[in-house]
């Protein structure tokens, strides 16, 4: 059988590459197709994950966050591209000018998604859309460093390019805002917990489809000063999203109950900080994105794996790995409480 060539393959010359992470669901993937493609790829991390990195990759030891080893470990190095998937504040990313000023041809932060203007005020989002996030101080922190960025290259020339990825997943990690926990309700016959009515729209983009277009913008000159949105073309509502797990799990009718989201982040400060303005922040509006922008940079890119092949291939994944099945007893509790409430008020 004859392999036909991948539409969104990089044909140009082999580039030097530099991921600051590596090991990540989004960075992993890259590093991946990175290598596959051909170019030399080295990652940066301090080597405390125990995640595999690709055959063919170079590994660099080193804390970001300790400039002075970051330069001896790269010491009279430069790249065509930076990638870097594990900064989130100014501060962080201030350092990282400094310490990559001079030594690549383009500095791509990963922000993301969630930094679009919420609620939107329109649908689909695009690039143009403005950043504004009043409910989610990740959210914030990440379009404050988009602002130091693009301040240094107004500035001084540095050569950034800003890419906005939303949900994007692999094997290893269950959409759900329960996780593996909501699953497990499912298979055992428990009600499991909806945020919001059930209908609003979610983007969801496997990591091996981000990685198609990811890699095809490094190295590109026209990408510098730039900022995209890389996701799927692929929205579903909440509820489909929890049946098509569902169905990958066995489950032929999950029993869904509608919990407001609103309600939800009051509830659950007890049992997570973070639950709350991630919702509001973000998982509780409909997001649809217009990616014409990455699709003009890297012809022939589409996302080609269905979500619902993706929740079979995770599934499949958690069942041959059972060591991985934790049961989060205390969002079983926060879901048997807040299930009750709804029931109760209806």
């Amino acid at each position: 059988m004859v392999s036909l060539p991948d539409p969104a393959a990089d044909t140009v010359a082999p580039r030097n590459l530099l991921f600051l992470g590596g090991t990540g669901v989004i960075s992993a993937a890259a590093a991946r197709r990175a290598v596959v493609l051909g170019h030399r790829v080295t990652i940066l991390n301090r080597g405390q994950s125990g995640k595999p990195v690709p055959d063919g990759a170079e590994v660099l030891h080193a804390d970001i966050r300790d400039a002075e080893a970051v330069r001896g470990v790269l010491a009279g190095r430069t790249f065509d591209a930076v990638a870097d998937f594990i900064t989130f504040t100014p501060a962080q990313v201030r350092a990282n000018i400094e310490l990559f000023r001079g030594r690549t041809g383009q500095y791509v932060f990963i922000s993301t998604a969630s930094a679009y203007q919420k609620p939107p005020a329109r649908l689909p989002i695009l690039e143009s859309t403005p950043l504004k996030n009043p409910f989610w101080q990740y959210s914030r922190d990440k379009i404050a460093c988009e602002d130091e960025l693009f301040e240094a290259y107004r500035s001084d020339d540095f050569p950034v390019t800003v890419v906005r990825p939303s949900h994007t997943y692999d094997r290893t990690r269950v959409g759900l805002v329960g996780g593996w926990t909501d699953i497990h309700r499912m298979r055992t016959g428990q009600p499991v917990m909806v945020h919001g009515d059930g209908t609003s729209l979610w983007t969801v983009t496997h990591a091996r489809d981000f990685a198609k277009a990811f890699v095809g913008l490094l190295g590109r000159p026209e990408a510098v000063g730039e900022s995209y949105t890389i996701t799927s073309d692929e929205y579903l509502p909440w509820d489909q999203i929890y049946r098509l797990f569902a169905r990958a799990a066995g489950v032929a009718e999950p029993e869904l109950v509608h919990v407001a989201s609103e309600t939800i982040a009051v509830h659950s400060t007890g049992y997570s900080p973070h639950l709350g303005p991630s919702l509001l922040g973000d998982r509780a509006h409909s997001v649809v994105f217009d990616n014409s922008k990455i699709k003009a940079l890297v012809p022939g890119y589409a996302a080609s794996i269905p979500f619902a092949d993706g929740t079979r291939e995770t599934v499949d994944w958690h069942d041959s790995h059972p060591e991985l099945q934790v049961v989060d007893q205390e969002f079983m509790d926060l879901s048997d409480r807040l299930i009750g409430w709804a029931r109760r008020t209806e």
